[in-house]
């Protein structure tokens, strides 16, 4: 492999201990504002410029994939340029591991599933669904305690492909483009990906690409969960492989099915099904077959295989790096 894809690798294994040690250094994102801000800036513009109310579907659709396509040339070509001037340097390679780190998402996560676990402990019901309520989009008030251990452990599943394993996937492969293009686009369809009236036909294109870019990762944070599972204790690698290849096709996200399956069956839960978002109830399948009265207890449990998937992914990166130096 050439030089550059080594230094990419090298660049990723940094950016993922850097942010599972220390998160997102406030100081410095305080300096350059946190990437995401800048892609919202742009694309807040975009849908402000682009997408015209009187125009009709069609034309509202076409001008969101123009939308798209300007958010990845610019993103794109300036992630290029910064990996080309700094990546040569030892200098350089710290700062563009640090900004490669706020493209991922572990440490975030577990603080933010953790605060769930936090607050059923100390306020009780009305204390969880505070803390969920900031990590999902469901109705908080619809949730009894079972309800808001499982939609927790739930954004964790969803969260580790989207937040943790997409951005790893990508940067492996095209480095700090690869990761800020996808993030780019996850944040495209978090702003406009929605069947609203203004953004259904305007967002179609940042969701249908979402939906691409995750594909290869949701099914790779599957195998993750998977293995992390043989070395945690109280999970199961085999159900959780049978729940991936029985039920992960059938949840109404193409992607998300994959690892909420896997978290499902290792832990031995009933994750997704039916649920109330707002006052809309949206009718889903089973992920796994086990127990849909979850505890406080099984989230624990969860960030526990959840630490290990992390960990599992960091020395797989680990190892594809040694391989490509030939060590």
């Amino acid at each position: 492999m050439s030089p550059a894809a080594t230094a990419q690798v090298a660049l990723l294994l940094a950016a993922l201990l850097i942010e599972a040690a220390i998160g997102y250094p406030p100081a410095f994102f305080r300096a350059v504002r946190h990437p995401v801000v800048w892609f919202g800036v742009l694309i807040g513009a975009l849908d402000r410029a682009l997408n015209r109310e009187p125009w009709s579907d069609a034309a509202r659709r076409a001008a969101g994939v123009v939308a798209v396509a300007l958010l990845l040339v610019v993103v794109l070509l300036c992630a290029a340029v910064l990996q080309a001037a700094l990546l040569p340097s030892a200098a350089g390679f710290v700062v563009l591991a640090l900004l490669a780190s706020s493209l991922l998402a572990s440490r975030s996560l577990h603080d933010h599933v953790g605060a769930v676990a936090d607050g059923l402990a100390d306020h009780g019901l009305a204390g969880g669904r505070a803390a969920v309520a900031k990590i999902v989009g469901r109705n908080p008030e619809s949730l009894d305690e079972a309800g808001v251990v499982r939609a927790a452990i739930e954004s964790l599943a969803e969260n580790f492909s989207d937040g943790v394993v997409a951005p790893a996937l990508w940067g492996a492969l095209f480095g700090l483009p690869g990761m800020a293009g996808y993030k780019a686009v996850n944040t495209a369809d978090s702003m406009i990906g929605h069947r609203t009236p203004r953004h259904a036909a305007f967002g179609w294109a940042a969701a249908r690409l979402d939906d691409l870019v995750n594909l290869p990762a949701s099914r790779l944070a599957a195998l993750w969960l998977v293995l992390a599972a043989l070395v945690t204790r109280g999970a199961s690698a085999p159900a959780a492989g049978r729940a991936v290849r029985r039920d992960a096709r059938h949840h109404r996200s193409p992607n998300a099915g994959w690892p909420e399956a896997a978290m499902a069956g290792a832990l031995g839960l009933r994750l997704a099904g039916p649920r109330v978002y707002g006052t809309q109830r949206v009718e889903d399948v089973w992920m796994g077959e086990g127990r849909a009265e979850a505890t406080p207890a099984d989230l624990a449990r969860a960030l526990r295989l959840y630490r290990r998937a992390c960990a599992i992914q960091i020395a797989a990166v680990a190892l594809l790096l040694a391989l490509l130096r030939g060590v």
